[in-house]
Protein backbone atom coordinates (compact mmCIF):
# COMPACT_ATOMS: atom_id res chain seq x y z
CA UNK A 1 0.00 0.00 0.00
CA UNK A 2 0.97 3.51 -0.57
CA UNK A 3 1.52 6.37 0.77
CA UNK A 4 1.94 10.37 -0.42
CA UNK A 5 5.26 10.94 0.87
CA UNK A 6 4.31 14.40 3.24
CA UNK A 7 1.82 12.05 4.90
CA UNK A 8 4.11 9.18 5.53
CA UNK A 9 6.48 11.63 7.26
CA UNK A 10 3.80 13.39 9.41
CA UNK A 11 2.82 9.78 10.09
CA UNK A 12 6.24 9.05 11.35
CA UNK A 13 5.80 11.64 13.68
CA UNK A 14 8.26 14.16 12.32
CA UNK A 15 5.94 17.17 12.11
CA UNK A 16 2.93 18.23 10.09
CA UNK A 17 1.74 18.03 6.50
CA UNK A 18 2.25 20.93 5.69
CA UNK A 19 5.62 21.89 7.55
CA UNK A 20 6.23 18.13 5.69
CA UNK A 21 5.89 19.76 2.17
CA UNK A 22 8.44 22.72 3.10
CA UNK A 23 10.95 19.90 4.37
CA UNK A 24 10.18 18.10 0.59
CA UNK A 25 10.35 20.93 -1.43
CA UNK A 26 13.56 22.38 0.01
CA UNK A 27 15.31 18.60 -0.42
CA UNK A 28 15.53 17.55 2.22
CA UNK A 29 13.81 14.33 2.24
CA UNK A 30 15.51 11.17 0.01
CA UNK A 31 14.01 7.84 -1.29
CA UNK A 32 16.39 5.19 -1.58
CA UNK A 33 19.03 7.17 -1.25
CA UNK A 34 17.45 9.65 -4.15
CA UNK A 35 16.41 13.75 -3.06
CA UNK A 36 12.73 13.54 -3.76
CA UNK A 37 11.16 16.97 -3.85
CA UNK A 38 7.09 16.01 -4.66
CA UNK A 39 5.11 15.99 -1.32
CA UNK A 40 2.55 13.53 -3.52
CA UNK A 41 5.08 10.96 -4.23
CA UNK A 42 4.13 7.68 -3.52
CA UNK A 43 6.10 5.57 -0.67
CA UNK A 44 6.22 1.91 -0.87
CA UNK A 45 6.52 -0.34 2.44
CA UNK A 46 9.58 -1.22 0.62
CA UNK A 47 11.49 2.42 0.37
CA UNK A 48 13.85 3.57 2.61
CA UNK A 49 13.06 7.10 3.70
CA UNK A 50 14.92 9.66 5.37
CA UNK A 51 13.84 13.21 6.42
CA UNK A 52 16.68 15.18 7.26
CA UNK A 53 19.51 12.29 7.51
CA UNK A 54 17.06 10.76 9.66
CA UNK A 55 15.84 6.66 8.49
CA UNK A 56 12.14 6.97 9.30
CA UNK A 57 10.03 4.21 10.29
CA UNK A 58 5.73 4.23 9.79
CA UNK A 59 4.44 3.74 13.06
CA UNK A 60 0.98 1.73 13.29
CA UNK A 61 -1.41 4.76 14.29
CA UNK A 62 -3.67 4.01 17.41
CA UNK A 63 -7.17 6.26 18.18
CA UNK A 64 -8.47 5.94 21.52
CA UNK A 65 -11.95 7.46 22.67
CA UNK A 66 -11.85 8.24 26.73
CA UNK A 67 -14.67 9.06 28.66
CA UNK A 68 -12.92 11.56 30.92
CA UNK A 69 -14.06 11.26 34.34
CA UNK A 70 -13.59 14.41 37.11
CA UNK A 71 -10.13 14.71 38.99
CA UNK A 72 -8.32 13.98 36.24
CA UNK A 73 -6.06 16.74 34.27
CA UNK A 74 -5.39 16.12 30.21
CA UNK A 75 -1.46 16.91 30.71
CA UNK A 76 0.98 14.39 30.02
CA UNK A 77 2.47 15.58 33.73
CA UNK A 78 0.94 17.56 35.95
CA UNK A 79 3.48 19.75 38.62
CA UNK A 80 0.79 19.62 41.85
CA UNK A 81 0.65 15.15 41.19
CA UNK A 82 -3.22 15.15 40.30
CA UNK A 83 -3.68 11.92 38.34
CA UNK A 84 -3.58 12.41 34.64
CA UNK A 85 -5.68 11.04 31.49
CA UNK A 86 -3.15 9.05 30.52
CA UNK A 87 -3.58 6.51 33.86
CA UNK A 88 -6.56 5.89 32.46
CA UNK A 89 -5.45 4.53 29.36
CA UNK A 90 -2.45 2.54 30.33
CA UNK A 91 -3.76 -0.58 28.89
CA UNK A 92 -4.91 0.82 25.38
CA UNK A 93 -1.30 0.89 24.31
CA UNK A 94 1.88 -0.03 23.93
CA UNK A 95 2.75 3.32 22.30
CA UNK A 96 2.76 6.81 23.68
CA UNK A 97 -0.48 8.38 22.68
CA UNK A 98 -1.67 11.73 23.88
CA UNK A 99 -4.41 13.93 24.47
CA UNK A 100 -6.10 15.57 21.53
CA UNK A 101 -6.79 19.24 23.16
CA UNK A 102 -8.27 19.46 26.77
CA UNK A 103 -10.67 19.23 29.33
CA UNK A 104 -10.50 20.56 32.59
CA UNK A 105 -10.21 18.75 35.58
CA UNK A 106 -14.24 18.83 36.81
CA UNK A 107 -15.32 18.59 32.64
CA UNK A 108 -16.25 15.25 32.06
CA UNK A 109 -16.36 13.61 28.41
CA UNK A 110 -15.24 12.49 25.03
CA UNK A 111 -11.49 12.69 24.83
CA UNK A 112 -9.41 11.40 21.96
CA UNK A 113 -5.89 10.33 22.58
CA UNK A 114 -3.34 9.22 19.40
CA UNK A 115 -0.04 9.15 18.21
CA UNK A 116 -1.39 10.61 15.06
CA UNK A 117 0.44 14.05 14.87
CA UNK A 118 -0.87 15.11 12.02
CA UNK A 119 -4.09 14.52 12.88
CA UNK A 120 -3.60 15.20 16.37
CA UNK A 121 -2.21 19.43 15.25
CA UNK A 122 -5.14 19.83 12.85
CA UNK A 123 -8.06 19.04 14.97
CA UNK A 124 -6.22 21.15 17.82
CA UNK A 125 -5.91 24.17 15.38
CA UNK A 126 -8.05 26.96 16.20
CA UNK A 127 -8.93 27.64 12.47
CA UNK A 128 -10.35 23.96 12.55
CA UNK A 129 -13.73 23.83 12.60
CA UNK A 130 -14.95 21.00 14.69
CA UNK A 131 -18.57 20.77 16.51
CA UNK A 132 -18.59 19.52 20.15
CA UNK A 133 -21.51 18.81 22.09
CA UNK A 134 -22.16 19.57 25.64
CA UNK A 135 -24.28 18.63 27.98
CA UNK A 136 -24.61 20.34 31.22
CA UNK A 137 -26.38 21.33 34.61
CA UNK A 138 -27.05 25.33 35.92
CA UNK A 139 -27.87 26.41 39.39
CA UNK A 140 -30.87 28.19 38.10
CA UNK A 141 -33.41 28.22 35.72
CA UNK A 142 -32.07 29.63 32.42
CA UNK A 143 -33.52 32.80 31.59
CA UNK A 144 -35.15 32.84 28.32
CA UNK A 145 -34.29 36.47 27.65
CA UNK A 146 -30.60 34.47 28.33
CA UNK A 147 -30.86 31.85 26.21
CA UNK A 148 -32.12 33.86 23.09
CA UNK A 149 -28.52 35.80 23.33
CA UNK A 150 -26.86 32.77 23.62
CA UNK A 151 -28.85 31.06 20.84
CA UNK A 152 -27.86 34.40 18.44
CA UNK A 153 -24.01 34.26 19.64
CA UNK A 154 -22.73 36.63 22.42
CA UNK A 155 -19.73 38.79 22.94
CA UNK A 156 -17.01 37.51 25.02
CA UNK A 157 -13.59 39.85 26.04
CA UNK A 158 -11.81 37.33 23.80
CA UNK A 159 -14.36 37.70 20.83
CA UNK A 160 -17.75 36.48 19.57
CA UNK A 161 -18.72 33.10 20.35
CA UNK A 162 -21.76 31.65 18.50
CA UNK A 163 -23.61 28.06 18.99
CA UNK A 164 -24.45 25.73 16.63
CA UNK A 165 -27.40 24.78 18.70
CA UNK A 166 -28.97 25.62 22.15
CA UNK A 167 -31.93 23.41 24.07
CA UNK A 168 -33.21 22.92 27.51
CA UNK A 169 -34.27 19.28 28.44
CA UNK A 170 -38.20 18.97 29.43
CA UNK A 171 -37.19 16.54 32.08
CA UNK A 172 -35.14 19.36 34.22
CA UNK A 173 -35.05 22.66 32.56
CA UNK A 174 -31.78 23.27 34.78
CA UNK A 175 -29.94 21.41 32.10
CA UNK A 176 -28.93 22.44 28.81
CA UNK A 177 -27.41 21.08 25.74
CA UNK A 178 -25.32 23.11 22.99
CA UNK A 179 -23.19 22.21 20.37
CA UNK A 180 -20.49 24.79 19.28
CA UNK A 181 -17.44 24.61 17.65
CA UNK A 182 -14.94 26.90 19.09
CA UNK A 183 -12.60 25.71 21.04
CA UNK A 184 -11.14 28.20 23.61
CA UNK A 185 -10.25 28.12 26.81
CA UNK A 186 -13.33 27.19 29.24
CA UNK A 187 -15.42 28.45 26.65
CA UNK A 188 -18.88 27.11 27.70
CA UNK A 189 -18.57 27.93 31.33
CA UNK A 190 -17.58 31.05 30.31
CA UNK A 191 -20.93 31.79 27.61
CA UNK A 192 -22.83 31.18 31.19
CA UNK A 193 -20.74 32.81 33.53
CA UNK A 194 -21.10 35.85 31.61
CA UNK A 195 -25.04 36.02 32.38
CA UNK A 196 -24.41 35.12 36.12
CA UNK A 197 -24.64 31.21 35.89
CA UNK A 198 -22.76 28.72 37.72
CA UNK A 199 -22.09 25.59 35.73
CA UNK A 200 -22.43 22.86 38.28
CA UNK A 201 -21.94 19.75 35.83
CA UNK A 202 -20.40 19.86 32.25
CA UNK A 203 -19.97 16.54 30.54
CA UNK A 204 -18.99 16.49 26.51
CA UNK A 205 -20.94 13.50 25.01
CA UNK A 206 -19.66 14.21 21.14
CA UNK A 207 -16.19 15.53 19.98
CA UNK A 208 -15.74 15.60 15.92
CA UNK A 209 -18.49 13.11 15.49
CA UNK A 210 -17.51 10.82 18.51
CA UNK A 211 -19.93 10.06 20.94
CA UNK A 212 -19.56 8.50 23.94
CA UNK A 213 -22.74 7.24 24.67
CA UNK A 214 -23.27 3.87 26.09
CA UNK A 215 -19.48 4.27 27.76
CA UNK A 216 -19.33 4.52 31.57
CA UNK A 217 -16.64 7.13 32.90
CA UNK A 218 -13.19 6.33 32.80
CA UNK A 219 -13.95 3.84 30.30
CA UNK A 220 -12.17 3.77 26.80
CA UNK A 221 -12.12 2.16 23.61
CA UNK A 222 -10.74 1.83 20.04
CA UNK A 223 -12.10 3.95 17.15
CA UNK A 224 -13.49 2.20 14.51
CA UNK A 225 -12.49 2.07 10.69
CA UNK A 226 -15.10 4.17 9.38
CA UNK A 227 -14.79 6.59 12.61
CA UNK A 228 -11.23 6.85 11.91
CA UNK A 229 -11.71 7.55 8.06
CA UNK A 230 -14.85 10.35 8.98
CA UNK A 231 -11.97 12.00 10.85
CA UNK A 232 -9.19 11.87 8.01
CA UNK A 233 -11.21 13.55 6.41
CA UNK A 234 -12.22 16.80 8.44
Amino acid sequence: MTMPLNKFIAHAGVCSRRQAVQIIQNGGVTINGVVVKEPGYKVLPTDAVKCEGKLLKQEALEYVLLNKPRGFVTTLSDERKRPTVLELVQGASKKRIYPVGRLDINTTGALLLTNDGALAQRLSHPSFKMKKVYQLTLNRLLDAQDFERIKKGISLDDGRVDVSSISISKNNPKDISVTLESGRNRIVRRIFEHFGYTVKKLDRVGYAGLSTKGMPLGSWRYLNEKEIRKLSKK
